[in-house]
């Protein structure tokens, strides 16, 4: 007896030296404990309460249904009736334009009589560009106000200026080079410009690809085009997908092309923890899942599985949610599926994650309990060791 206590304050005595040399071990920086305690100030939070006021939503086919977009953004909706047809293309300041001249015989007003040795009944005048008022100029014609009208008008305004002075006049308007049938195309294509609109019109993908493509994934590509003050995005593969938002661009159209990142978070008993990429448009739960390795058995509780996420209050009360918070906050929410229930599956299918979710799987509650035996058993053993030894000792 007396062996066993001399044991006792022995390991008490180990105990107590060990201890108090905790603090000559090594250390990546101070203890959370002096942190604390050298504070000026310590703002401590409410324990007994949550951080932040959020809402547990059970996954179930109301809740899917209620967050299934209804409508979808889209250029062709977007932008009215004029999406159905090639713009018509006036001529515009800064756009430069040969005019040639056609007479029906020599001796007339462009033609000198002594035409023979020419190759036709035509003059071409010098190009030049029309002026910031819209105005170019022809001879005996005078001033002609282009800009605004095609080149067929102009032509004919022309013919109709030169009737009582020329034999049977004839313009050809040709446009040499355009500045204002220009779309411009920037973001993340290989090569951002300003591109010319043919006569025959071009659609988005036209000019996208004539700027060289995009320069990121198409699942993580979006595409939005500014017209007269208004805006729509589309994913890109929406644009390949959907050829009634492949419309036609107009003179002045803004087209900026936007990889979009978009990531989710795993946590806890899943394969892999971290940062994971969506690499799809439209990513699922069940896809983030197993994106994220599944659930491993040994750890799991496929009855408690997580989405946490920040929503618009009115998506909340969307899903018969009664809130007092305004429409225009966030609204925290965790999303629980029940992956012991076989239907869950179906729902998982149709739950679409979002950009900067948390995906979280907790641990089944016999995870927690081994936790503690492990602990228990390694400080029994690390007590029972040395109560050993000195035992042993004091028999010799």
């Amino acid at each position: 007896m007396l062996n066993v206590t001399l044991a006792l304050r022995a390991t008490a005595a180990l105990g107590l030296i060990t201890i108090s040399a905790c603090g000559n071990l090594p250390k990546a920086g101070p203890s959370s404990t002096a942190i604390k305690n050298q504070a000026n100030v310590y703002y401590t939070a409410d324990t007994r309460r949550a951080l932040v006021d959020y809402v547990v939503v059970d996954l179930s086919q109301p809740v899917v249904t209620s967050l299934e977009p209804t409508t979808t953004n889209s250029l062709g909706r977007g932008f009215g009736s004029r999406r159905g047809s090639a713009p018509t293309l006036p001529l515009g300041p800064g756009d430069i334009v040969e005019i040639s001249l056609f007479e029906s015989a020599a001796g007339g007003l462009f033609v000198p009589s002594d035409a023979g040795s020419r190759p036709g009944n035509f003059i071409t005048l010098p190009q030049q560009t029309i002026d910031a008022d819209g105005i170019i100029t022809v001879p005996y014609a005078g001033q002609i106000k282009a800009a605004g009208r095609t080149q067929t008008a102009v032509k004919a305004l022309i013919e109709q200026r030169l009737a009582d002075r020329a034999i049977e006049p004839q313009a050809v308007v040709r446009l040499v080079q355009t500045k204002s049938r220009e779309v411009a195309v920037l973001g993340d294509v290989r090569n951002p410009a300003k591109i010319s609109i043919s006569a025959g019109g071009e659609r988005v993908l036209d000019v996208i690809s004539q700027a060289g493509g995009i320069s990121a994934p198409a699942t993580e590509t979006s595409v939005t085009l500014q017209r007269d003050g208004r805006t729509a995005t589309v994913l890109f593969d929406t644009l390949l997908n959907t050829p009634s938002d492949n419309i036609y661009v107009y003179p002045g159209d803004t087209i900026y092309v936007n990889r979009d990142r978009r990531t989710f978070v795993a946590f806890g008993a899943s394969g892999e923890n971290g940062r994971i990429d969506f690499e799809e448009s439209n990513l699922t739960l069940a896809e983030a899942v197993g994106k994220s390795g599944g659930l491993l058995d040994e750890r799991a509780d496929p009855g408690q599985v997580f989405v946490y996420r920040l929503m618009p209050a009115r998506q909340v009360l969307a899903m018969g949610l009664q809130t007092s918070i305004k429409d225009d906050v966030l609204v925290p929410v965790i999303f629980r599926a029940n992956f012991r229930d076989p239907s869950s599956y179906f729902l998982a299918q149709r739950f679409l994650m979002q950009d900067k979710d948390i995906l979280y799987i907790d641990n089944a509650k016999s995870v927690e309990v081994s936790k503690v035996l492990d602990i228990i058993g390694t400080t029994t053993q690390g007590t029972i060791a040395p109560v050993v030894g000195v035992r042993n000792l004091t028999r010799n």
